[in-house]
């Protein structure tokens, strides 16, 4: 017995403007259905609180999704001045009120380029899905169990002072992976001697994707509900896919022809007689594409003298 059709091979990536108040795999789970896919994941969640970017990947795309996890990002916030809570953001109850300071803008943004702005060590926050021991820390937290709190180095690449008042502080802020917003934000309050939590956290970057290009999840749905009134017919939605390569594109690229070997390229051994290799890097960050078809074939490494190996074969 055949074994039933569980969705299309439909591969891409879409760049989702997450709303507010919805988990990252909750949509993710949304997204899949629409496009009626095989396969997906995203490349990073999202708290609940917070809006943006959140690029989904579907198919074929989903092999690049550790690469896009590790990408830098970069966010808007605000914070609230005068308070901290348990979780570092609105979701939280408050643990402690300060009177706020007269600040002085100057003054205050010269204390964030010199303090937060580098590799700096940052304490995650208790409420976070960092594991251990198998569970999220918010899981053990929850059940009353104490945990010990993680610190980590992370890099954060700018931070930019968009607005101050006595209520609140706006920033915008490009950081590594792995950087927690809450966490950074809360610590600026602690310098600043009065507090503060997150109360708006808004992606706007995510690798090579800007939240410019990003659609929500009423255009999906609008257009899934069209497609499924008038005819099954995806290639409206499907428009909407970015292409399977665009993480890497900024990577060096080769394009392989017949008389290099891509048979043997594609089917996981090297291409050899490999004429032009000589201004590729010897990493493994190279875009292999068809020279007859332009289509892409994968991820190679210059291996030898005109020879490339398959690092991760796409089957499109």
């Amino acid at each position: 017995m055949g074994r039933k059709n569980r969705g299309r091979a439909v591969h891409g990536v879409v760049l989702l403007n997450k709303p507010l108040g919805m988990s990252s795999n909750h949509l993710l789970q949304k997204v899949k259905r629409l496009f009626n896919a095989a396969k997906a994941g995203h490349t990073g969640a999202l708290d609940p609180l917070a809006t943006g970017l959140l690029p989904i990947c579907l198919g074929e795309a989903t092999k690049f999704s550790q690469l896009l996890l590790e990408s830098d990002k970069a966010y808007e916030t605000i914070g609230k001045l005068g308070e901290r809570t348990s979780t570092l953001d609105a979701e939280g109850e408050v643990t402690e009120t300060r009177p706020v300071p007269e600040l002085n803008i100057d003054h205050v943004n010269q204390i964030i380029q010199q303090q937060f702005v580098g590799t700096i060590k940052q304490v995650a926050p208790l409420y976070s899905a960092l594991k251990i021991d198998g569970k999220p820390m918010y899981e053990w937290v929850r059940k009353g169990v104490e945990v010990e709190a993680k610190v980590r180095e992370v890099t954060i690449n700018s931070i930019e002072l968009e607005s101050l008042t006595q209520e609140q502080i706006q920033l915008q802020v490009s950081c590594s992976k792995g950087t927690y917003i809450r966490s950074l934000v809360d610590d600026i309050g602690q310098e600043l001697g009065c507090g503060a939590y997150i109360t708006k956290l808004h992606r706007t970057e995510h690798g090579p994707y800007q939240i410019k290009d990003s659609v929500t999840l009423e255009q999906l749905e609008t257009l899934a509900d069209k497609l499924l009134k008038e005819s099954p017919d995806y290639s409206e939605l499907d428009s909407l896919l970015l292409p399977v390569d665009s993480p890497i594109a900024d990577w060096p690229m080769y394009r392989l022809t017949e008389a290099e070997h891509i048979e043997r390229f594609t089917h996981g051994n090297p291409a050899k007689g490999v004429k032009n290799t000589e201004s590729l890097p010897d990493t493994d960050a190279i875009r292999v594409y068809d020279d007859n078809s332009g289509m892409f074939l994968g991820i190679g490494e210059k291996t030898g003298p005109e020879q490339l190996s398959p690092r991760r074969l796409v089957n499109l």
